[in-house]
């Protein structure tokens, strides 16, 4: 594993924890943070001894709390469109990984910091945990997918709230919205988060990854193509050793040993 600055990993029974560490900047993202969460998420999509992630924050008070604001003051309107093509290829990466990724919002999860979160397959949030999109009282939009993500998870409607309004959410609004998936007390974030991912373990990892490739890609065009997708994912699903361990053990009434082939 490759050693980084801003970024901490611990694995354990094939979670991987992994945890932006800049609490004296509130986890703010500049472009050194997402070279390093680049690196990370490539490790972790290659890795076999690893089967889902959490992504958190380091510290009580905050997940992301935007990007690194004195790093984007400096930034022309060339280079702006660079960081802001960089930033979205990095959550590009998170979003499309072949294993789940859960985000534990520990604590404020602002511009960036919400495009991250929203860029992870599911989210966890404590309760005192407060999510928006406050670029356009600086002047600016979101960057880094918060105008495309949070409209496909929360509605056209709530999204041009959320972004024109400028406002921030508390965790159980976000939860009512469908912008988190659950809300827990701060210190059960973490145990919270690894229970999730410690379920979706338990089933077959190639059958995850097909319905993972399913539901992103399907979202990405019709409703037609997408149903052919999921027909062509089950199908492969079908041809699977896993597949044939899954359904006999259903029928012998027994726990299924998956091997991932």
């Amino acid at each position: 594993m490759t050693a980084l600055r801003w970024i901490q990993r611990q694995d354990a029974d094939r979670i991987a924890t992994v945890s932006i560490n800049r609490p004296e900047k509130l986890n703010a993202l500049n472009l050194e943070v997402l070279e390093e969460l680049d690196a990370c998420f490539a490790e972790l999509d290659s890795s076999s001894e690893v089967g889902a992630v959490i992504l958190t924050g380091t510290g009580s008070k905050a997940f992301v709390a935007g990007a690194d604001i004195s790093e984007l003051a400096g930034l022309g309107i060339a280079a702006s469109k660079q960081h802001a093509m960089r930033g979205q290829a990095v959550f590009d990466r998170i979003e499309r990984l072949s294993k789940p990724v859960i985000a534990a919002i520990n604590g404020f999860a602002l511009g960036g910091g919400l495009e991250l979160a929203m860029a992870c397959h599911m989210r966890v949030a404590a309760e005192n945990a407060q999510m928006g999109q406050p670029e356009v009282g600086l002047g600016l939009i979101p960057g880094f997918g918060g105008t495309q993500r949070l409209a496909r998870l929360v509605g056209p409607g709530k999204a041009y709230e959320l972004i024109l309004g400028g406002g921030r959410v508390r965790a159980e609004e976000a939860q009512r919205i469908g912008l988190v998936n659950r809300v827990c007390s701060a210190d059960e974030l973490l145990d919270t988060s690894r229970a999730l991912a410690a379920r979706v373990l338990r089933n077959a990892p190639l059958a995850v990854t097909y319905a993972m490739q399913a539901i992103r890609r399907g979202l990405e065009g019709s409703l037609a193509e997408g149903l052919a997708l999921e027909s062509d994912l089950f199908a492969l699903s079908c041809g699977t050793e896993d597949m044939r361990e899954g359904t006999q053990a259903f029928l012998e009434k027994r726990k299924p040993a998956f091997k991932g082939q």
